[in-house]
């Protein structure tokens, strides 16, 4: 069909003509609003093609795609706030989103902060109580925020910089593993870990003698991962009559000669 007969058919017509490909929508000069919402129903980033679009529209267009707010201007709180709703990360094109889009693209997904610029810890709580590794994208995040984030999963700690003694100790209390992800943990943090799990003793380097003997007395095997046990851990372990070290079965002399 010429394009000069497309734009003579009626708003009904065209309507069902883009129902079957939108793309048409194109060749149409000064398509009604009616056609217009279809368009955008169909595909969300036509609105790049439309002069002036009426909130409707914009509404409707992002409903159908985030993403197409990026050919909004200007857009108001209420289509920012379908656009995000849609997919979160949409926000990337939005300049000074307003809070509550904030929120409603961290609600969406939580990674989506990324793409905010200074959040407030409002919202920085809700990225992270959406997925707690959204962390890893806000800069110098609260205690408060760091706690919520350890407290959904404590390998989050992973992505902090410089966690507080109080989140570090949240998160060993959790699972002893998550001191693998932690730097210089004072001896009150090594302890919670290797209470929480012995076996956490294995990303210690020179553990203090309080440390060794929290060890060692929740399981004697840990011994394995001492290099220079103190005589104290060794006379503990002298004295424990379940202490077996596989594959020497004198246990006592293999102790002494350490």
């Amino acid at each position: 069909m010429l394009v000069s007969e497309l734009n003579k058919l009626s708003e009904e017509e065209l309507i069902n003509l883009i129902d079957d490909d939108a793309k048409i929508f194109l060749y149409l000069k000064n398509p009604s609003e009616k056609v217009q919402l279809e368009a955008v129903k169909s595909n969300g980033h036509i609105i790049k093609w439309i002069k002036n679009p009426s909130e409707k529209v914009k509404l409707e267009a992002v409903k159908q795609d985030g993403y197409a707010i990026q050919y909004i201007k200007n857009p108001s709180e209420k289509v920012q706030l379908a656009a995000v709703k849609n997919d979160g990360f949409a926000i990337e094109y939005i300049k000074n989103p307003s809070e509550k889009a904030q929120l409603a693209a961290v609600k969406n997904d939580g990674f989506a902060i990324e793409y905010i610029k200074n959040p407030s810890e409002k919202v920085q709580l809700a990225a992270v109580e959406d997925d707690e590794f959204a962390i890893e994208y806000i800069k110098n995040p609260s205690e408060e925020v760091q706690l919520k984030a350890v407290e959904n999963n404590e390998s989050a700690i992973e992505y902090i910089k410089n966690p507080s003694e109080q989140v570090q100790l949240k998160a060993v209390k959790q699972n002893g593993d998550a001191l693998q992800y932690i730097k210089n943990p004072s001896e009150k943090v090594q302890l919670a870990a290797v209470k929480s799990n012995g076996y956490a003793l294995q990303y210690l380097k020179n553990p203090s003698e309080k440390v060794q003997i929290e060890a060692v007395k929740r399981d004697n095997i840990l011994l394995e991962y001492i290099t220079n046990p103190s005589e104290k851990v060794k006379n503990i372990l002298l004295n424990d009559d379940k202490f077996i070290l596989e594959p020497n079965p004198n246990s006592v002399e293999y102790i002494k000669n350490l």
